[in-house]
């Protein structure tokens, strides 16, 4: 899913990208709105995610299966342009480099895991 998002953020546009592969429900509706607010602001990212993450929870037994993954998601190497002049754009104040994120991954009918929910804590840090 990361590398799919990465491509959609890299473009502020999901198109060419296989974002709805690895993420769909309300994972997928907040990355899109996330893409609109960029094109509209005319803004896309630059540079690497790291990340760290962790299955905290899961529900191989529920129907469908279920899981929680935390993650630490490394934004020091992760930049905002904007696409008019090229110039980055700072992150907001006091919001950390290393952010906390929460998702919920469901296993579907061909067995892929896909996000359907997913929380970044951007006042958290990790």
């Amino acid at each position: 899913m990361w590398t799919e998002r990465t491509k959609a953020y890299r473009q502020a546009t999901s198109e060419g990208t296989d974002l709805e592969r690895y993420a769909a429900l309300d994972a997928l509706r907040g990355f899109e709105r996330d893409l609109a607010r960029m094109k509209e602001n005319d803004t896309v990212f630059r540079g690497e995610l790291r990340h760290a993450p962790e299955v905290t929870v899961l529900r191989a037994d529920a129907r469908p299966p279920t899981a929680t993954v935390e993650d630490c998601v490394d934004l020091s190497r992760w930049r905002v342009l904007d696409t008019t002049t090229g110039w980055p754009i700072p992150l907001p104040s006091g919001q950390p480099l290393r952010q906390a994120a929460t998702a919920t991954v469901e296993r579907g009918d061909g067995g892929r895991w896909m996000v359907t929910e997913y929380t970044a804590d951007t006042t958290r840090s990790c």
